[in-house]
């Protein structure tokens, strides 16, 4: 935990990124007021950083693959070695597709199933309790949370999909799917439970003049399992 006893958050911003700002609002106001935002051409993280945080937005403006290109950036072989020393990692819409394309989890976002950008509050089931990202929450909790994604659509091998069915790894699912995703699929964790990626946005529902409150409990479980550590 960090010094002050937060849950001190890197940002990361890539050319592109655009809820970056709502990110670090987030961060700020819910875990930590020192957390800052991290430049991708920088080689480390910040000292004390607790979570890293990769925002939404069009990194590179999609070129290539959504999120393939910054999946490449400098900074992520700090993230890397940051998930593999326990720290936790959070990636939100695009930087659920960065997390897939650097291999910090398993699987690909694909164009959204009617292939027009969607951008409205859904529900979402809460799966799975038991990970540093969503014990706040009751098994089976129905959220309200936005998307904001044209390429959201989640897919994987059946031998991968039935390991995160199996291993309860997908921790969020859509109550009505809004993109295609096969078995409804929100958010998923790595097999160690510290890297949460996912589709719809909890930064943007953290405040009931956003319309939601429901996103805090994402945020309050991260520091619930920080000051458990």
């Amino acid at each position: 935990m960090g010094a002050g006893g937060g849950v001190n958050t890197a940002v990361i911003q890539f050319p592109g990124s655009n809820c970056d700002g709502d990110a670090l609002h987030a961060a700020q106001l819910l875990l930590d007021e020192r957390s800052q935002f991290v430049w991708h051409t920088e080689a480390q993280l910040p000292q004390g950083t607790d979570l890293v945080f990769l925002p939404g937005g069009f990194s590179y403006g999609d070129h290539l693959r959504s999120g393939a290109i910054a999946a490449r950036s400098p900074i992520m072989e700090a993230v890397k070695a940051h998930a593999e020393r326990g720290g936790f990692v959070l990636g939100v819409c695009n930087g659920f597709q960065v997390l897939t394309e650097s291999g910090l989890l398993p699987g690909a976002l694909s164009r959204n199933r009617e292939l027009h950008f969607m951008c409205r509050p859904v529900h979402l089931r809460v799966e799975n309790t038991g990970t540093a990202f969503t014990g706040a929450y009751a098994q089976g909790q129905v959220i309200e949370i936005p998307i904001a994604h044209g390429e959201g659509n989640y897919y994987a091998d059946p031998d991968t999909i039935a390991e995160l069915e199996g291993e309860g790894r997908v921790v969020f699912r859509y109550v009505d799917n809004p993109n295609g995703s096969l078995n409804d699929i929100a958010g998923i964790v790595n097999a160690r439970g510290n890297v949460l990626g996912m589709m719809p946005h909890p930064e943007r529902a953290i405040e009931a003049l956003l319309g939601s409150e429901d996103g805090r409990g994402l945020f309050e479980s991260l520091t619930a399992a920080l000051a458990a550590r």
